[in-house]
C-alpha cells in the first residue's frame, strides 16, 4: 500500500482526511479496505454482526455518534474481525480490552478506551453514508490508514 502522504500528494483535492484525534490500536498500523459503515449509538449489536461476516478487502466505520459512555467493541470482536479478515475499523466512539487488542493483528482507530460495554438491543442502521471529523463515509469509496493518518476516496488506488 502507498502511503497516505503520497496518496494524498497525488490525490488532493479529491482525499478526505480523518482529524488526528483518533487513537490508535491494534499491532496493524496501516490498512486499507472499501468502506463499509453501521450507524449506532451506545448499542454494538450490529458491529457484533458484521465482523462476524466476511469483511475480505472491507474497512467497517462505526458511527457511535461520538458517545463516550461505552465501549463499542473488545477483544471479542477484534478476533471476530481478524477470523472474518477485515482489514480495519474505524470506531467514532471508544474501545475496550486495549492491552489485548494491542497485542492483536488487527488495526483500530477509536476515540479512546471504556471499560463499560454497551448495550444490545439490536439497534442501529447498516450501508448508508454517515460523516463525522469532517469526513462523509460512503459505503463502496475506500479508506487508507498509516502511521500519519487516515483518508478517504471515491475510486480506489493501487
Amino acid at each position: 500500500m502507498k502511503s497516505t502522504c503520497d496518496i494524498s500528494d497525488d490525490m488532493h483535492p479529491n482525499v478526505q482526511y480523518l482529524k488526528p484525534i483518533f487513537q490508535s490500536f491494534g499491532k496493524k498500523n496501516r490498512f486499507s479496505g472499501q468502506i463499509v459503515t453501521i450507524k449506532c449509538f451506545e448499542d454494538n449489536s450490529l458491529v457484533e454482526e458484521a465482523l462476524k461476516t466476511d469483511g475480505r478487502g472491507s474497512v467497517l466505520i462505526v458511527d457511535a455518534g461520538a458517545s463516550l459512555n461505552c465501549a463499542m467493541m473488545g477483544d471479542k470482536r477484534a478476533t471476530d474481525a481478524i477470523k472474518n479478515n477485515w482489514q480495519g475499523i474505524i470506531v467514532n466512539g471508544p474501545i475496550r480490552d486495549s492491552a489485548e487488542i494491542n497485542s492483536m493483528n488487527i488495526g483500530i482507530r477509536a476515540l479512546g478506551t471504556c471499560p463499560r460495554k454497551s448495550i444490545k438491543k439490536g439497534a442501529g442502521k447498516r450501508n448508508l453514508k454517515v460523516t463525522f471529523s469532517n469526513v462523509k463515509f460512503i459505503p463502496g469509496h475506500y479508506l487508507y490508514a498509516d502511521e500519519d493518518g487516515v483518508i478517504v476516496l471515491e475510486d480506489k488506488v493501487d
